[in-house]
C-alpha cells in the first residue's frame, strides 16, 4: 500500500507543474490538532505554541502521580508498623505490603503502558503519511531516485523498531512485572533471576535498534551541518539525562537534531515536525511525572520500608524509565528521518 502511494506521488510529481513548497505534510491527529499552530511562521514560533500548550497536562499528571505515591509511602509506612506488632512476620508483612503496593501500581501503570504503545502506533502511523509527501516533493525537484532510496532507509528503521516495540517490547514489559510482582512477593531467587533477564532482553532489544541507527546517521551522513558546541554539549546532556535506558545512545544523534532545527525553519516540514512534537510531549509529561516520582517515593520508603516493597517500586519505576525510552526513540527517530528528506528538498 505504502509503494502505491509513494508512486502516486511521485506520478503526480511527473504530470503536474507543482512547486515543493505547494505539498504539504498531512494534518495533525486528533490527539495532538490543539496543541499544533495550523501556520507557524518559524518553527521556534510553533514550538512555543505546542511547549506551552503541553504545560496545561503538567500539573494534571503531577497529581496523579502524586496521589498514587502517596498512598504508597503510606502503606509501606503502615506495613513496616506492622511488622514490630506481637506475632507478625517479616514474611507475613512483606506479602501485605507488596499485594498492596502492586494493587496500587498495577491499573496506572497498565493505562501508562497502553499509553506509550497507542503513541508508538500513532507516531508510526504518522511517518507513514508524512515521509512519502516529503518524497513527492523531492521527486518534484527532480531527485526521484534519491528520494525512493531515502525513504525506503527511513521507513525501515522507523517500521523496524515500532514493529519491535508493538510486538515484542510491550509484551516483554507486562512478563517483566508479574515476574517483579511474583519475585518481591514470594522472595524467590530464580523468579527474580528471570526478570532481570526480561529486562536485560527489552533494553538490548532497543539499544541494538538505536546502535544501527545511529551508525546510519554517522556513515551516510544523512544530517550534516554545523552547530554551537557548546549547545551539542547541553543538549547531549539533556537528553541523556531527561530519557532512561538509551538517552546515552540519543544524545550521539544530537548535532543531528541542532542541525536540523536549523533546517527546519524554512522547510516544506515544519507542520510535521511540530506534529511529531506535540504527539510525544504529553505522553512523556505523563509517564516522566510517574518515572520520577516512583524514583523519589523508592528513595523515601527505603528509609522505614523492608526490602521487598521498595524494591518493587523500582522495579516499577525501570518501567516507567523503559516506555519513557520506547517513546522517545521512536519520536527522535522519526525526527531524523523527517529532516534527512528536508534536506533532500531543500
Amino acid at each position: 500500500m505504502r509503494k502505491v502511494i509513494i508512486g502516486l506521488f511521485i506520478l503526480m510529481s511527473f504530470t503536474l507543474p507543482v512547486q515543493a513548497t505547494s505539498i504539504t505534510a498531512p494534518p495533525a491527529p486528533e490527539s495532538a490538532e490543539l496543541m499544533v499552530p495550523e501556520q507557524p511562521e518559524t518553527f521556534s514560533e510553533g514550538l512555543t505554541t505546542v511547549l506551552s500548550e503541553a504545560l496545561d497536562y503538567l500539573y494534571p499528571a503531577f497529581r496523579s502521580a502524586a496521589a498514587t505515591c502517596f498512598a504508597i509511602i503510606v502503606t509501606v509506612l503502615l506495613t513496616s508498623l506492622v511488622q514490630n506488632l506481637p506475632g507478625s512476620t517479616q514474611r507475613v508483612s512483606d506479602m501485605v505490603a507488596v499485594v498492596s503496593v502492586s494493587f496500587l501500581l498495577l491499573t496506572g501503570s497498565r493505562t501508562l503502558i497502553r499509553l506509550g504503545a497507542a503513541t508508538v502506533a500513532e507516531l508510526s502511523e504518522y511517518g507513514r503519511l508524512l515521509l512519502p509527501a516529503m518524497t513527492a516533493a523531492m521527486a518534484a525537484q527532480g531527485s526521484v531516485t534519491t528520494s525512493a532510496a531515502l525513504y525506503t532507509a527511513t521507513a525501515f528503521f522507523d517500521s523496524l523498531l515500532s514493529g519491535l516495540i508493538s510486538s515484542a517490547i510491550v509484551p516483554m514489559l507486562y512478563i517483566y512485572l508479574c515476574m517483579a510482582v511474583a519475585s518481591c512477593a514470594t522472595g524467590e531467587n530464580l523468579l527474580d533471576k528471570l526478570a532481570g533477564f526480561v529486562k536485560w532482553g527489552m533494553t538490548w532489544c532497543l539499544k541494538i535498534v538505536l546502535y544501527v541507527f545511529t551508525g546510519y546517521i554517522s556513515i551516510t551522513g544523512v544530517v550534516s551541518g554545523s552547530a554551537d558546541a557548546a549547545a551539542i554539549k547541553a543538549t547531549k546532556l539533556t537528553i541523556s539525562g531527561m530519557v532512561p535506558v538509551v538517552g546515552g545512545i540519543l544524545s550521539d544523534a544530537s548535532e543531528a537534531v541542532l542541525v536540523s532545527a536549523g533546517l527546519v525553519k524554512n522547510a516544506v516540514g515544519i507542520y510535521g515536525v511540530l506534529v511529531i512534537i506535540a504527539l510525544w510531549i504529553r505522553p512523556f509529561i505523563q509517564i516522566g511525572m510517574q518515572y520520577l516520582l516512583l524514583k523519589l517515593t523508592a528513595g523515601i520508603c527505603v528509609m522505614f520500608g523492608t526490602k521487598a516493597p521498595v524494591k518493587l517500586i523500582s522495579c516499577f519505576s525501570g518501567a516507567m524509565g523503559m516506555l519513557l525510552a520506547m517513546t522517545g526513540a521512536v519520536s527522535l527517530l522519526l525526527m531524523v528521518s523527517v529532516v534527512s528528506m528536508i534536506k533532500g528538498v531543500n
